[in-house]
């Protein structure tokens, strides 16, 4: 582990003792989160003691599924399931993939971020929350805008905060998990602890993700900033170590191309 990733460990350590931390977040999906990169972040997560979270690549991604069940992933989400024929898929390979027994140390969510998932939503909720299906719901505020042909600076709107709310109530009144995603920053603290009023399990960011009884406490300011500066620091190490991939060999390339062109080759 380099100084990078020990800073990065205590501020995952200080947002779990002051505000609220209770994951770290990997997406294999929208972050392209490469298989060497997620087992440094499961390094520094489990360094820090917490578990972590992975977007998969789809409702029916069974290699992410199972990568996800090596590494011991405590929540996997399934993005863009917009049908309950989507819903369907997801859990018939998450059931695959995942033993009864190993389901049993694994949380299941899905995301609700397009206005049509919106629009299907009973239908999808209540397939979810069948026997053997999933735990929670996670509502992206970014792409859901988005599917609305709006830009991502509306996530805080009225609109969409109804739209958060009643998904938070159906999740509640079916007994699943609701998560709140997209756009989570200060500016949003009114819509966090509006929704929290109904039902919020847990918040997240990119790279880290809350507790919903952290829309309580009076310096989660400071607990959003720490979140950003792990993931500025996550981005830097990421930077860091594939420039020293391309650069590693670059001596060698040089003296092989000088004795090639000794040689005759050019």
């Amino acid at each position: 582990m380099n100084k990078t990733e020990r800073r990065m460990v205590e501020l995952l350590q200080r947002g779990k003792s002051d505000f609220g931390v209770v994951s770290v977040k990997a997406e294999f999906e929208a972050e392209g989160t490469r298989v060497d990169e997620l087992l440094r972040l499961v390094d520094i997560a489990r360094t820090a003691d917490l578990p972590l979270t992975v977007k998969i690549g789809g409702c029916e991604a069974i290699r992410d599924l199972l990568e996800s069940k090596q590494i011991g992933v405590r929540h996997v989400v399934a993005p863009m399931v917009e049908s309950a024929y989507a819903i369907e898929k997801y859990i018939a390979a998450k059931n695959q993939v995942f033993s009864e027994d190993e389901r049993a140390d694994t949380d299941f969510l899905f995301n609700m971020e397009t206005i049509t998932c919106f629009k299907n939503r009973v239908e999808i909720v209540s397939k979810a929350a069948a026997q053997g299906g999933v735990q929670g719901i996670v509502f992206g505020r970014v792409d859901f805008i988005g599917s609305l042909g709006r830009d991502r600076s509306g996530v805080n709107d009225l609109d969409v905060t109804e739209s958060v709310i009643e998904v938070a109530q159906l999740a509640k009144l079916q007994g699943l998990d609701f998560v709140l995603g997209g756009g989570i920053s200060s500016d949003s603290l009114h819509v966090m602890r509006e929704v929290a009023g109904t039902h919020l399990t847990r918040f997240e960011t990119r790279k880290v993700v809350f507790a919903g009884d952290a829309v309580k406490l009076p310096d989660l300011d400071a607990g959003l900033l720490n979140a950003v500066h792990f993931e500025m620091l996550w981005l830097l190490n990421k930077r860091d170590y594939y420039g020293r991939i391309t650069t590693e060999d670059a001596r060698r390339i040089d003296m092989l191309e000088s004795r090639w062109r000794v040689l005759g080759g050019e």
